[in-house]
């Protein structure tokens, strides 16, 4: 993979290709013309117009109609246009989340200006090779990229800088940050997102589905340029370019090492035994789903499973008759489900109560187990608002939650600035948050040592 160049003045844009924004204006709207006139009610009165009420937003529509590309030729072909394009590169996968067990993209959408639209088919074309030769280094737009950069990668496409949208939108203060609304907020455009859940493995897809998945990219060039410029304006182009490089730069998600402590209320499930068969039948449910690429909750949802581990079962025909035990494979599998309650049953590598994984314990439990901690939490949080209100960014994006979370549990041996700085960057943060935040930050920490504990209260 080539060396990312280093991001600097990333957003730019042309001349020729600036947006100007939406228009915004207010008009006067008539009411909605009424239905079927009742004869024997009596007339309502007119009534006032609006004086505020804004007009529809125009639609969205595809310059051409939509087409999958679906062979190597067709791809190639399109590759060549798209090398030849200008400027940056917009990018998105839809997947089928919720449908099958694997995460890998079932689309993949691609727009450049001076090129076009381009629909791929990556369960089709047998390489991608060429395609990230074509733009790999270029910049590539995405709409919360974190959610499609590891089914890109899957397939060999990874770009060499980023311009998040979503993320962009966040940072540059706008109040709602998903595609069409930011859509509608930089373009003055309708973008209707009705197939966003849909089953993209789906064989042929839907003309509708298509056309949506074409609109998702070919407007988010021109978005990009209008939250370039806000972000410009606003003095926050440095900080936007340090957020996205980090989302390239973020590691993959370590395996959990007891995944199946994920299940949806286990907290109701008591005892290493109950825990053992939970445990059982996350590992069979998992592997069941692999085998039919299937989700699995599609197949036994969490509910059974816990529902499972807390009944009294005694033979095969309990689990049948378990009116909780539900889900499309839970009368099919039978058999599958019942060895693995067996094998919970007579497990003698019985798991702990408590997860061995290092934690954090939720922060309403920490006046409890650690006041200092508390005091800690509760004195910076109020001041990590007011430099977020100051700045006009949301507070999870002026320093992420679990890192104020793990610096207020275990905080450097000395509030000072320089070490809540240290600590905050191996933790993760970017220089910009450090620099916004570690000066608050430790100031709050001292306030805290300096508060009474609650016991201490009244005097002697």
């Amino acid at each position: 993979m080539a060396e990312r160049p280093p991001i600097s003045d990333p957003f730019t844009v042309p001349e020729e290709f600036r947006v100007p924004p939406p228009a915004r204006a207010r008009t006067r709207s008539a009411p909605p013309p009424s239905a079927e006139p009742d004869p024997q009610s009596a007339p309502e009165p007119e009534r006032a117009p609006e004086p505020d009420a804004a007009p529809a937003l125009p639609a969205a529509r595809l310059a051409v109609p939509p087409h999958v590309i679906d062979s190597d030729d067709e791809f190639l072909a399109a590759v060549a246009t798209l090398g030849d394009g200008v400027g940056p590169v917009a990018v998105d996968a839809e997947r089928a989340s919720g449908f099958r067990y694997s995460q890998r993209a079932y689309l993949i959408q691609v727009f450049r200006r001076g090129a076009g639209t381009f629909l791929f088919d990556p369960i089709a074309i047998s390489s991608f090779q060429a395609l990230q030769g074509a733009i790999g280094n270029e910049e590539w737009v995405l709409h919360a990229a974190s959610q499609d950069l590891p089914c890109l990668r899957e397939v060999g496409l990874e770009p060499a800088r980023l311009f998040d949208t979503e993320l962009g939108a966040r940072l540059a203060g706008l109040p709602r940050v998903g595609l069409s609304a930011v859509v509608e907020e930089t373009l003055g455009l309708h973008l209707a997102k009705e197939h966003s859940a849909a089953d993209w493995s789906t064989r042929p897809l839907p003309e509708a589905w298509l056309a949506y998945a074409a609109l998702d990219v070919e407007l988010l060039v021109d978005v990009r340029d209008r939250i370039a410029e806000l972000l410009t304006a606003a003095g926050k182009a440095e900080l936007a370019a340090q957020e996205f490089a980090a989302v390239l730069e973020r590691p993959a998600a370590v395996a959990r090492i007891d995944p199946w402590r994920r299940l949806s209320g286990l907290s109701t499930v008591r005892g290493q035994r109950a825990l053992a068969v939970a445990r059982s039948l996350w590992f069979a449910r998992d592997a069941y789903a692999q085998e039919v690429d299937t989700a699995p909750g599609r197949l036994l949802p969490d509910a059974s499973i816990v529902a499972a581990a807390r009944a009294p079962l005694a033979a095969k025909r309990d689990l049948a008759a378990l009116k909780a035990f539900t889900g499309r494979a839970s009368r099919s599998q039978l058999d599958r489900w019942w060895a693995a309650i067996e094998e919970g049953l007579a497990s003698e590598d019985l798991p702990p109560v408590r997860s061995g994984e290092e934690s954090i314990p939720p922060p309403r439990s920490w006046a409890d187990r650690d006041p200092e901690a508390d005091r800690r939490y509760r004195a910076v949080r109020p001041r990590l608002q007011t430099i977020a209100d100051a700045l006009a960014l949301p507070v999870e994006n002026l320093l992420t939650p679990e890192h104020v979370r793990r610096i207020s549990w275990r905080p450097p041996a000395e509030a000072t600035a320089e070490a809540v700085a240290g600590a905050l960057a191996e933790l993760g943060a970017r220089p910009w948050q450090i620099d916004a935040t570690a000066q608050a930050i430790a100031t709050a920490f001292v306030e805290a040592r300096q508060e009474p504990d609650e016991g201490d209260e009244g005097g002697s």
